[in-house]
């Protein structure tokens, strides 16, 4: 059985760090992409963050590249989402997901995916 389960969320003041975690068990965690997805309440789920199965390729969307930082580890099968600066906008359900794909990847490309750990932002 394929799990995804991340930890870490919490409730931060504007311009703190969190560091989030996504444990992945059941499959063999270096032939997949890793990725972070969020979800609000009045936002659909958006594309955060992608590494590449070796860890030597990373991937972010605009609104967080610069302050977050995507890595994993192959040895202990986690993937992580450092995550400084923080804004109220950063508020979400942030998902962690995996991909059999190489190369560029969509949200139908990724087979798994885990529950979430909620981020909260305060102000």
């Amino acid at each position: 059985q394929v799990q995804l389960v991340e930890s870490g969320g919490g409730l931060v003041q504007a311009g703190g760090s969190l560091r989030l975690s996504c444990a992945a068990s059941g499959l063999t965690f270096s032939n997949y992409q890793m990725a972070w997805f969020r979800q609000g309440p009045v936002k659909e789920r958006e594309f955060v963050a992608r590494i590449s199965r070796s860890g030597l390729n990373k991937y972010y969307a605009d609104s967080v590249k610069g302050r977050f930082t995507i890595s994993r580890d192959n040895g202990k099968n986690t993937v992580y989402l450092q995550m400084n600066s923080l804004k109220p906008e950063d508020t979400a359900e942030y998902i962690c997901a995996a991909s059999p794909k190489i190369f560029d990847t969509t949200p139908e490309d990724y087979d798994y995916w885990g529950q979430g750990t909620h981020v909260t932002v305060s102000s």
